[in-house]
């Protein structure tokens, strides 16, 4: 956390297998070698510190500095709040709101995934806006976007205005996600680093749990959905105003843009003392002039072994002209061809892909809707959708507790095991719904006798299939046409019989919520975090950056096909609801029968250890690294191992 968040994968090359050699100048060596030991000393003890006795801190400025600490948390964390708050509101608003607009199954999957996808296409680019504008800069975009799309949603006219409201939204999401940790992470004071970005963390948990009680407490209110949607305006609103006027921009930014007496006057305003202020500043300025030091020696060694040149051709070219930086296609090139971190890559990719199929966002998305499919009335969905939430919540607390007891792979295998049988839980929960539901003896009209079907016969045999077909309802042992208020035809029904036109009545339906808290338990537990943690390990650190963004890139694309194709495949055309959740169990089986012959344990292991857990005989060495001296690697590997470590 003291050095090269900007360019880790370039400058924290230290970690793993050797390189043909390529040659520096003496001088070249040198220089990068003293401001390697610059950037690390204050690190290791080698900076001497000011004697605290001589200079007493001045207690009226330590409580300012942690109240700013605390409101400067609040207002970057909202960013997750708003993500949370996001997740969770659209579960419990898409049931009014599918029936305001008479949505179809496709457009409100159209709803929930043009959101996520938008999000996926901010990333990509949030982190060049973070790099060229800064961090304050981007996080007053992402809150005026998220805002505008806000209050585009709260006044939707039609399905397309809602669409554009959401996609918009998603743009905000996107970039507040991407930068909200990280302006933590670069202006808290160290020794809270890890526990304030960890807050922002909870508050997207946090953020769904509240989205549920406002969608209950709204749920019954005529259009409540606009008020729903549009609330978010309000936290993206307020975070927009504490950015704008009271919270300054990143010093680490502000460093490498140059600003330097900008950077040091903000670090003064957010540390205890001058003295600390200057330390943090000076071990700032030499992190990055060492950053660009390593990075310009490794685009030159890298340049040279990818075009072929020979050790003098690439000495002599180093010091007579300056080669540009590996392309994207080259560094990727780099990164497969080393075997260990292409099983690292496949491994990375495969847990994250894991993660989302499995279904979580299917549950967060779509909670409110499952339980109205399990027979709940509408106001009652929407109510338990918010407080199951809890579970996930509960569970990621357990596994903050537990990670550096149990071990990752520990935690994952357990977790995803009682996801496996969560699953195949709610999909019996359905099946018995619908089998226990009352026999349908006749059928009136010919539209209400079957329904397309791939994995059943599609005959309305229950009271469960005739609800599902449209405009078609159930009473006595009767399935015929009609509406919300009862059958077209009343003589149908005898008069002490109900009009079940929605949802039939379902004594299973408890087994559905059961299920469902069990499932989002299990997942908190290990799958919902430790695959990032996990992530955050298993990379070499000359390829780490490259392949984070490959992982997360994997983490996006999941979530999308989740949020596409829940209603479609859940639907009795496809696989039935029950049919889905147990597609669901089949994938998250194959992946823990998978992960339990590929994770290994990362827990306690150092960076270089974990990359030999990838190794395999016959593999060939990763030359990337014998530009650097032996002193910069011992050095660098300790900062390394610091950095892994240190901040989870």
């Amino acid at each position: 956390n003291l050095i090269f968040s900007k360019h880790n994968k370039e400058v924290s090359e230290i970690i793993t297998g050797k390189r043909k050699k390529t040659s520096m100048s003496p001088k070249q060596k040198d220089e990068a070698t003293t401001l390697t030991k610059k950037s690390m000393g204050a690190a290791y003890g080698s900076v001497p510190t000011h004697d605290d006795e001589n200079h007493a801190l001045d207690e009226d400025r330590i409580r300012t500095v942690q109240r700013k600490m605390a409101f400067l948390t609040g207002m970057a964390a909202i960013g997750g709040f708003l993500f949370g708050y996001d997740t969770g509101v659209i579960s419990g608003a898409m049931l009014p709101l599918a029936k305001d607009f008479a949505l179809s199954p496709v457009q409100e999957e159209m709803i929930v995934s043009s959101t996520v996808f938008a999000a996926f296409l901010a990333s990509l680019v949030g982190g060049s806006l973070n790099n060229s504008c800064g961090r304050r800069f981007s996080i007053l975009v992402a809150s005026g976007v998220f805002t505008v799309g806000a209050i585009i949603m709260g006044f939707a006219w039609n399905y397309n205005s809602m669409l554009l409201g959401r996609i918009i939204v998603g743009i905000g999401i996107g970039l507040a996600s991407l930068t909200t940790p990280v302006y933590i992470a670069e202006v808290a004071q160290p020794s809270l680093r890890g526990k304030l970005v960890t807050v922002n963390q909870l508050l997207v948990t946090f953020g769904q749990f509240i989205a549920g009680m406002v969608d209950g407490a709204l749920g019954e209110v005529d259009h409540g959905w606009r008020f729903m949607l549009g609330l978010a305006a309000v936290p993206s609103l307020i975070m927009w105003i504490g950015f704008e006027f009271f919270l300054p921009e990143s010093p680490r930014w502000l460093v490498a843009a140059g600003k330097h007496d900008e950077a040091r006057v903000v670090l003064r305003g957010v540390r205890d003392s001058d003295e600390e202020a200057d330390r943090e500043m000076r071990e700032i300025m030499n992190s990055c002039e060492a950053a660009k030091i390593l990075e310009n020696a490794f685009h030159h060694s890298e340049q040279s072994r990818l075009l072929g040149n020979d050790d003098a051709e690439a000495g002599q070219q180093q010091e007579q002209e300056e080669i540009p930086p590996p392309s994207f296609s080259m560094r990727v090139k780099a990164m497969v061809r080393s075997a260990p971190t292409r099983r690292a890559l496949v491994l990375g990719c495969g847990i994250m892909a894991i993660q989302q199929l499995s279904g979580i966002n299917t549950v967060m998305y779509y909670a409110a809707s499952i339980y109205e499919m399990a027979g709940f009335s509408q106001i009652t969905s929407i109510w338990l959708s918010g407080f199951t939430a809890l579970g996930q919540v509960l569970g990621l607390v357990f596994s903050i507790f537990m990670v550096e007891r149990a071990g990752r792979r520990t935690l994952i295998l357990y977790s995803l095991f009682f996801v496996c049988l969560s699953l195949f839980g709610m999909g019996i929960s359905f099946y018995l719904a619908r089998v226990s539901s009352a026999a349908v003896d006749m059928v009136v009209d010919g539209e209400c006798g079957s329904q397309p079907a791939l994995v059943w016969n599609g005959l309305t045999s229950y009271c469960y299939d005739c609800v599902e077909i449209d405009s078609c309802g159930f009473c006595g042992s009767t399935c015929a046409s009609g509406n919300d208020a009862g059958p077209f035809d009343d003589s149908l029904c005898p008069a002490d019989s109900d009009w079940s036109f929605d949802n039939c009545p379902n004594p299973f339906g408890i087994l559905s919520v059961v299920f469902m808290i069990a499932y989002l338990l299990a997942f908190g537990v290990g799958m919902g975090g430790l695959p990032w943690t996990v992530n955050s390990e298993i990379f070499p650190l000359q390829h780490r950056s490259l392949a984070v963004s490959f992982t997360t890139g994997t983490n996006w694309f999941g979530n999308i096909i989740i949020s596409a194709t829940f209603l479609t495949i859940s639907s009795p055309a496809v696989l039935t609801s029950y049919g889905a959740f147990w597609l669901y169990t089949a994938i998250s089986v194959a992946g823990l029968v998978w992960l339990y012959f590929v994770l290994p344990e990362t827990k306690g292991l150092k960076l270089e250890e974990i990359e030999n857990l990838f190794r395999r005989p016959g593999d060939e060495s990763d030359d990337s690294l014998d530009f650097l001296s032996a002193e910069q690697k011992e050095l660098l590997v300790k900062m390394a191992n610091e950095q892994a470590h240190g901040g989870h």
